[in-house]
This record gives C-alpha cells, structure tokens and sequence, in this order.
C-alpha cells in the first residue's frame, strides 16, 4: 500500500514540474523588454566608423525614447575588433550588442580572431557605406583606369595605404577592384597604418593610393589636398563633393564593394530577445532623426532583419574567402 502511494506521489510530483517547465517556455516565447540599460560596444576608438554609428544610433534611441532603459555606448579597441567580439561572446549578456561591418568577416577568416559572425547573432543591419580611392591632388592620374594601367605593368611599384589590417576591408576592397581591372593582386603593395598615420603617408608621397572609406575623403578634398579617382557604390552618390566623383562601375570596371554596418548580440538569443531589437532597430531606420543622420554623413539605408543580416552574411563570407585566399591570407 505504501508502495503504491509513493509512486502516486512521485508521479503527480512529475507531473506538476511539467506542468511548471511548460509554464516557464511559454512565458519564455513571449514578449522580451530589457531590465537594465542596453550596452552598444564600438570595436574601435572614438571618431571611426563603428564609433559613431553606435553613437548616432544611441543618441536617436534615447531622444525618441525608442528604449526605455537607456543606452550607453562603450569603446574596446583593439585586434581589429577582436577584443570586443571576445568580451561580447564572453558575457552573453542580452543587454549588450556591437556594432560590426566586413572585418567581422574578414579578420576571422585570416586568421586573426577565433570569433566570425556565425558566433554571435545578427539583429539588424541599418546602413551602407562604400569604399573610396584617393591619390595626391597632384598625382599624375585622374581616373582609375590609367591607376590600373601603370598597375598592370608593375603592381609593386605603387604603395597602397589603410588603416584596417593586411586582409581586412581596406585592402580587400582595393584588391576586388583591382582584380576586376585585370591587375595581379598576388603582387599589391599593400601598407597597413593603423595608427591614423595613412593620409599623412599620402600627402606626404610615402604612398601612391589611399584606400579609405568615402566620409574620410570628403574634407581633404574640399581642402584641395587630394583627388579621389573613385567609389564603390552601386550608383553615383549624392551631396555636396560625392556627386562629383565617379563610380568604380562608371569607368567600366565591373565591381563594388559595399561598407555594410549592423549591430550583432551575444550567441543563443531568444526568439523573444531577436524580436525586440528588430523592432527596435526598425523603429530607428524609419525615424527622422536616423534619416539626417545619414544624411549628414552619406550613409546609405540598408535595414535588413536577423534573418535576411543572416543570408547576406553567408553570401559575403563565401566572396570575401576567395579574395584572401586568392592572394594567400586565408586561413
């Protein structure tokens, strides 16, 4: 008799816990709202790109009270965004993001960080940056058609500046043109100057060719010190400088490179937690705070959910291996 009652109890005992771990996903699968501030982690020091993205977008969330709990944004330098990923995948914390562009791609894949884009989870892309060229406002070219005639003969012999590491954006973006104009990137003279010395090294003819992004370009040629012989837009920019200088596809060179820029959280987020930054990040994209922003600063609209971040990313990777691997820094 005692037998039996003990496994009646046991049993309801069972029962009732999974009744309550029913309760507790279901409750899981509903609304997310955060319980602290939101954290926005810029990969980088104070004034670049991932920098002031992650500012702009936590200035816009806080004074069209997007999210209630604030947002703050912190800067960890360093491994060419290396140490953020690795503090970011560390914590897991759903309060905390980072904002990320192609060398989350390309750093992983030459092998200078252990963590890519399939360690965190996408939540949002919202802009489109592109690559730009510059030389010398005297340099003897004026397109990049006679730059790549002059390469065709000697690759080596022409210095190209960036600030990002061998293997990341900007040498990679140059090498994707490049190749498309038919120059052997094997033998690209690439330098890296990470210490904010590469337009100095331009102007100062200790290189030929500064690969850059095109918001860096727009003062330098107001000021009358360099050219740019090109950007890698889909279509001519807008605005005052940009509308003046031609694409890379304008000059019969079939190729761009697009700057993309989002925000990715920690790994293993919720269906629930995804939802809220979407919606978040949505909200923001359609503001008219977000559009002078990018108006201020060129930035093209590019918003794409986790899932559609996702695809793209996979198809970006899979181009961007090719590239390192073709001029031998894949891993």
């Amino acid at each position: 008799m005692k037998k039996r009652f003990t496994i009646t109890v046991l049993s309801m005992i069972l029962f009732m816990a999974g009744c309550s771990g029913q309760s507790s996903s279901q409750k899981s699968d509903g609304p997310w709202k955060p319980t602290k501030a939101i954290e926005i982690v810029a990969p980088a020091g104070a004034g670049g790109g991932w920098d002031t993205t992650a500012r702009m977008a936590a200035k816009v969330f806080e004074e069209d009270k997007l999210i209630d709990k604030g947002v703050g944004v912190v800067n960890k330098p360093g491994g060419g965004g290396a140490v953020a990923w690795s503090s970011v995948f560390a914590q897991k914390d759903p309060h905390q993001m980072f904002v990320a562009s192609p060398p989350l791609l390309l750093v992983p894949l030459n092998g200078q960080s252990k963590y890519g884009y399939e360690d965190f989870t996408p939540l949002a892309n919202m802009i489109a940056d592109y690559g730009a060229f510059a030389v010398n406002a005297d340099a003897k070219w004026n397109n990049l058609n006679e730059l790549f005639e002059d390469m065709k003969k000697d690759p080596s012999s022409i210095s190209i500046v960036g600030t990002s590491a061998p293997g990341s954006m900007d040498h990679i973006q140059f090498v994707k043109v490049a190749k498309a104009a038919g120059v052997d990137v094997k033998k690209i003279k690439y330098v890296s100057d990470q210490d904010g010395g590469a337009l100095t090294q331009l102007l100062n003819g200790s290189v030929q060719v500064y690969s850059t992004g095109v918001g860096e370009t727009i003062e330098q040629v107001k000021a009358g010190k360099i050219k740019v012989l090109g950007v890698t837009s889909e279509e001519r920019m807008t605005g005052e400088v940009l509308e003046d200088i031609p694409t890379v596809k304008e000059q019969g060179i079939d190729a761009t490179f697009i700057n993309w820029r989002g925000f990715f959280g920690p790994p293993d987020m919720s269906d629930a937690e995804i939802k809220y930054y979407e919606d978040k990040f949505k909200a923001l994209n359609d503001s008219e705070g977000w559009k002078e922003i990018r108006e201020n600063f060129g930035w093209n609209e590019m918003f794409m959910t986790s899932d559609e971040y996702n695809d793209f990313l996979k198809e970006q990777n899979d181009e961007m291996k090719a590239l390192l691997d073709e001029i031998g820094l894949g891993q």
